[in-house]
């Protein structure tokens, strides 16, 4: 009796077809969850000693003159663009959560997991201050303290963002797709044939340049 297509295939079975076998979506999914929670909980944690150690408007010298602490609410997005417009960050905070959660059900790759976990826990580290921080709900704003000389003040979970955006552009660059397939960066095949540009057809023995 023949199995049907639809049957999961072992790893045994793969193997002796000359299949790769990747792992089932739940860890990738786990691995990016637990990355997005772990920034969530840090960028949190931290926020929460700045407000309770230091008083609004404070500069702490850390690493003089390279890094400060300086306590600030910042009501729009970076370099405090859009003040006046919170509910448009936190609507659209929710939105890149959404869909990044929804990305987390197709991922396939140890390191897209890694990098997409890290831009989920810093939009909704954000997103958490946008919510429940005073004034309101959805126009709370954000605690930023960490200070870089000519550089914005920003928070842990920027950091994230940023480091999980420049780990996606380089999964990108590299052609590393979110199975985790590398596309190679040479020409495509042939359409009709399958076969590279430039590569011979030994069979017939004729050059499919």
């Amino acid at each position: 009796m023949t199995k049907s297509s639809e049957e999961p295939v072992s790893a045994s079975e793969a193997g002796s077809g000359g299949g790769h076998v990747r792992p089932a979506w739940s860890g990738y999914a786990l691995i990016m969850a637990a990355c997005a929670v772990l920034a969530v909980g840090i960028d949190q944690l931290t926020k929460w000693w700045v407000e309770s150690t230091m008083t609004l408007g404070q500069v702490t010298d850390v690493l003089p003159p390279l890094l400060r602490w300086h306590y600030i609410l910042n009501p729009g997005a970076a370099f405090s663009i859009g003040t006046d417009y919170t509910w448009v960050f936190t609507i659209i905070m929710a939105a890149v959560c959404g869909f990044l959660v929804y990305l987390m059900l197709r991922v396939r790759s140890f390191s897209w997991a890694v990098a997409l976990g890290l831009v989920l826990g810093g939009a909704a580290g954000n997103l958490t201050d946008r919510l429940f921080r005073d004034p309101s709900f959805g126009q709370g704003h954000v605690v930023d303290f960490i200070a870089l000389p000519n550089f914005a003040i920003f928070n842990i979970a920027d950091t994230c963002v940023v480091s999980g955006v420049i780990l996606v552009c380089l999964l990108t660059l590299r052609g590393v797709g979110l199975d985790g397939v590398r596309t190679p960066t040479g020409a495509a095949p042939d359409a009709d044939t399958g076969s590279e540009p430039g590569s011979t057809d030994i069979k017939n023995g004729n050059d499919t340049k």
